[in-house]
């Protein structure tokens, strides 16, 4: 368990800038495919994809997957909840703004700050790394509270609203299944493995179920932005973010997901021709002293 322990290094933060910095840009990518691949059929055939590829880069390491080692529970429990925070943000955008989920869904790191003390004491914030964590995510959410300046979305957005909170609490609540079951011992390949192959065919199947239907045509835009999503987001990226889980606190990890929505306003700016305001600055300032705190040495009084 030592090793999980250990602070967050230089290779850490270079890791978890550049899975966020993907993580943001695969916003803008989905919402291009959404033009000719529905939202459901879309997150399946990518988990799907990039669960075979998981399988091939296994196979090519000879990493075992199939061994019986008490990852079952909780490897299925973690690909259901992560196909169920799929199916919350893609249902919830009908009823609420973009913006309100993105904001919702970022309450995913205090799921885990609240819930880790009870699976590792060690990972219990000091009073400066919960002010810290507060402050990254009051920049997150004031950058993108301008969007809550537009009319009111409609009298049921409070049915998304819930719906983005339960995305949040459903991709916090994957971390603690990892970190609490014996997923917390096996290989990012296969605690991977579970989660892709999981939300791939549970949400395969309750595609055709709301309707949706495979696209027609494939554009080579299609093609590209499935292919980004599946090879870069879904596989060598989630790869990453596991293997970092394995040997990093979570909840420090945790708190550098606040950077991905920046980096999804910095990637519309490039992209989409979408303006830089003050509030991304002022946000992207938060951010960096929130994480700044949160990544602060403990004092031995908090690691006892």
């Amino acid at each position: 368990m030592s090793d999980r322990r250990k602070p967050i290094d230089g290779t850490a933060v270079a890791s978890l800038v550049l899975c966020c910095m993907l993580w943001g840009v695969n916003q803008i990518a989905a919402k291009l495919a959404l033009a000719g691949i529905p939202p459901l059929t879309q997150a399946s055939l990518r988990s799907l994809g990039a669960a075979a590829l998981v399988l091939a880069w296994a196979a090519a390491r000879r990493i075992p997957l199939f061994r019986r080692d008490g990852t079952t529970f909780g490897g299925l429990l973690a690909g259901a909840l992560f196909a169920g925070e799929f199916a919350c943000i893609f249902f919830g955008l009908q009823w609420t703004s973009a913006s309100r989920m993105v904001v919702f869904l970022y309450l995913a790191p205090f799921v885990v700050a609240l819930g880790m003390p009870f699976i590792a004491r060690a990972e219990r914030l000091s009073a400066s790394q919960t002010i810290g964590l507060l402050l990254a995510f009051s920049g997150v959410a004031y950058a993108f509270a301008e969007g809550f300046t537009r009319p009111s979305v409609g009298q049921h957005q409070w049915i998304g609203d819930a719906l983005g909170v339960g995305a949040a609490v459903l991709w916090g609540g994957t971390t603690l299944v990892i970190r609490a079951t014996p997923l917390s011992a096996a290989s990012a390949e296969k605690t991977l493995l579970y989660q892709l192959g999981a939300a791939g065919i549970l949400l395969g199947l309750a595609a055709p179920l709301f309707g949706e239907h495979w696209p027609t045509q494939w554009t080579p835009l299609l093609l590209g932005s499935l292919l980004f999503q599946t090879v870069i987001v879904s596989f060598a990226s989630y790869l990453l973010w596991f293997w970092l889980m394995r040997h990093y606190p979570a909840t420090r990890l945790a708190s550098f997901t606040l950077l991905t929505p920046v980096f999804g306003l910095l990637a519309g700016a490039a992209i989409l021709d979408e303006p830089i305001t003050q509030r991304l600055v002022i946000a992207l300032i938060g951010v960096a002293i929130g994480i700044a705190l949160v990544n602060r040495p403990q004092s031995a009084l908090v690691r006892k």
